[in-house]
């Protein structure tokens, strides 16, 4: 639908350029397996094209009603958030409809699946948006060493592969052979 030149026009612009990231952090959060993976270069080197939004979409209904309703909220504000960022907030109002939310998202088999929500929450945001650790700390009512260990925990249990022991790294052996 086209508005025209305003606000709502803009609004759309927002939605057709930030959508497809937002889905993406949905997708983390919710741990909805999905056919694309966060790996993006794999599909590189094998050349076959990556499946598009709609298709994540369809696949991860969790995520794309999360994300219906952060974008409802911001575009509620829409007017009120001038000289803001409406990617910051949208992406503020995802994580906290996923707190409010997070116990019904718990396990599944996505990328993230073998994490809690709020190890999830904080692996999103401090990794894959690159937000800052003070910042998530304040955005979750957390301290930031609490946003910190939890990250430490959490990409160490993604680092270990499931039913494996913790053992010397591959890297590591081959040094100590050498």
């Amino acid at each position: 639908m086209d508005h025209g030149p305003g606000p709502y026009a803009e609004f759309e612009a927002f939605v057709a350029g930030a959508a497809g990231r937002l889905l993406r952090v949905a997708i983390l959060l919710t741990a909805e397996p999905t056919t694309d993976t966060t790996d993006t270069r794999s599909d590189a080197r094998s050349g076959a094209p990556a499946p598009s939004d709609a298709t994540a979409a369809a696949e991860a209904p969790a995520a794309r009603r999360l994300l219906g309703g952060a974008l409802a909220r911001t575009y509620a504000n829409w007017r009120r958030l001038r000289g803001d960022d409406p990617y910051d907030y949208t992406r503020q109002e995802l994580c906290a409809a996923f707190a409010r939310t997070g116990r019904r998202h718990h396990g599944g088999s996505g990328v993230l699946g073998r994490l809690g929500p709020l190890e999830r929450l904080v692996v999103v945001l401090r990794l894959y948006e690159g937000v800052a650790e003070e910042v998530t700390a304040a955005q979750l009512g957390l301290t930031p060493e609490r946003v910190r260990t939890l990250c430490d925990r959490a990409v160490a249990e993604l680092r270990t592969r499931p039913g494996a022991t913790p053992g010397p790294r591959p890297d590591a052996r081959r040094h100590e052979a050498a």
